[in-house]
């Protein structure tokens, strides 16, 4: 059965692995593991950002074409922005950037834009109660002294369940925070092993002992919420595989309905 196969897998690995599965349209809980524990977010705090300053755009009736200046400084690593060595682009460009490839740099550009005090208000405003964004991305000096971006599984299913239900900005920017996480390009996690070409709207984080992805799988039969998020890594292509097998088998069970959930 799906929770006794997970359950195996887990028991394989010497990862901590917190997980959460629930069925969108009921609310329905299928597997939860380790929810409340807080661990670094890596690239994970990039989905807040995103609707905090969709927030921001809306409350304030901004434009999403308004054009941020990008100074040299601002460049970091693992960057599209910094590589084509853009001095200012739209919000737009910068939100999807963050997203789809996980920009540093578009991030950075977007926390100096809203404010990290703001943001982590705005977190809170939305019921995220132990996430906390602490430093900028690339920023190792402050992560190097225990300073960390920080999330655990219980915020980020809280998260996304909102995402699904479009409740917290109006529809259209709703449906935009939707459409950029669906367009993600990085996929060697929780689709990883998924044969059918499914839509999913999701997140991936990664340092070096951590591996995250959590979004909305959307089918047919089913539309459900699963995050994986592995802590204590030493390796991350064996965590990504391991989140890619966890999904495979809550795909199998939940759209394919190849077995009884027990």
């Amino acid at each position: 059965m799906m929770a006794q196969m997970i359950r195996q897998l887990l028991q394989q690995t010497s990862y901590n692995v917190h997980i959460i599965v629930k069925d969108l349209r009921t609310d329905e809980t299928f597997i939860c593991e380790r929810p409340d524990a807080v661990f670094s977010s890596a690239s994970l705090i990039k989905v807040p950002i995103l609707l905090a300053v969709l927030h921001h755009v809306e409350s304030n009736n901004v434009r999403l074409e308004q054009v941020l200046t990008i100074t040299p400084k601002d460049w970091v690593d693992f960057s599209v922005i910094s590589e084509q060595q853009l001095q200012s682009t739209t919000i737009y460009e910068l939100l999807v950037w963050m997203i789809i490839t996980s920009d540093n740099t578009a991030t950075n550009v977007l926390i100096d834009y809203i404010g990290m005090d703001a943001l982590n208000r705005y977190f809170r405003e939305i019921g995220l109660k132990h996430t906390k964004l602490q430093r900028k991305m690339m920023d190792f000096e402050r992560l190097a002294n225990g300073v960390d971006n920080v999330t655990n599984a219980r915020d980020m299913a809280h998260i996304f369940t909102h995402i699904y239900r479009q409740d917290l900005l109006m529809p259209s920017f709703s449906a935009l925070a939707i459409d950029i996480l669906s367009r993600q390009r990085v996929h060697d996690s929780l689709s990883r092993y998924l044969v059918d070409d499914t839509r999913i709207a999701h997140k991936t984080g990664g340092l070096d002992a951590v591996d995250h992805d959590v979004g909305i799988v959307y089918s047919d039969s089913k539309d459900y919420l699963i995050g994986v998020f592995v802590t204590e890594v030493t390796n991350n292509q064996d965590a990504r595989q391991l989140i890619g097998r966890i999904s495979k088998v809550v795909y199998e069970y939940l759209v394919q309905q190849k077995g009884a959930l027990k």
